[in-house]
């Protein structure tokens, strides 16, 4: 059974925190220069594999007692507002253009460069930390892949647009204070319980 409450937080949780990441710039870049469909595959079959990674490492932390758990997640969620409000705007680094633009090139090509670029990134940590949180991997992984494909289509087909409305440094304080809650709720659950 599908929790629509989990999965909607974890969709505005992990939305709000890849928006200002690399690889939704990345995504951007690739979808100027290639087909935006061939793209969006290779970018979303990547994301898909570091959900289930994480959903997998998050599930195996629900083993441990839920005061341990919850301490442990309400530290990295903090962590993870730390590094939003302290990280430095890095741009995006060169992307190679394949010289032949099949299917195959240009979604492998997507699919290279995030597999790369999010291994063990924050959305990656957090969304471990929300499977273990809620013990639900259904709907974390179901709301985490779902965010990181949203932002990768607006990356790929509306993000300069998108950038040129809404401030990044805006959509990272959100994030950031949405991790600072979560931290703080966890932490208390820790306490408390």
């Amino acid at each position: 059974m599908i929790s629509i409450t989990v999965t909607a937080l974890v969709f505005g949780v992990v939305f709000l925190a890849e928006l200002p990441d690399k690889t939704a710039l990345a995504g951007l870049v690739l979808g100027t220069r290639y087909r935006a469909s061939y793209v969006f595959a290779g970018v979303a079959a990547a994301f898909l594999l570091h959900v289930v990674l994480a959903v997998a490492a998050g599930s195996v932390l629900t083993l441990l007692p839920q005061q341990i758990v919850h301490a442990l997640t309400g530290v990295l969620f903090l962590g993870g507002a730390a590094m939003l409000l302290l990280k430095k705007d890095d741009g995006v680094e060169e992307v190679k253009k394949p010289a032949d633009q099949s299917f195959w090139k240009v979604a492998g090509t997507g699919f290279m460069l995030i597999l790369v670029a999010e291994f063990g990134d924050l959305t990656q940590i957090m969304t471990a930390n929300l499977a273990a949180r809620y013990d639900d991997p259904v709907s974390v992984g179901l709301g985490a892949v779902l965010g990181l494909w949203a932002v990768a289509g607006l990356g790929i087909v509306g993000g300069k647009a998108l950038m040129r409305r809404v401030p990044l440094r805006l959509i990272t304080q959100i994030a950031a204070v949405l991790m600072l809650a979560l931290g703080a709720w966890s932490l208390w659950e820790a306490v408390a319980g």
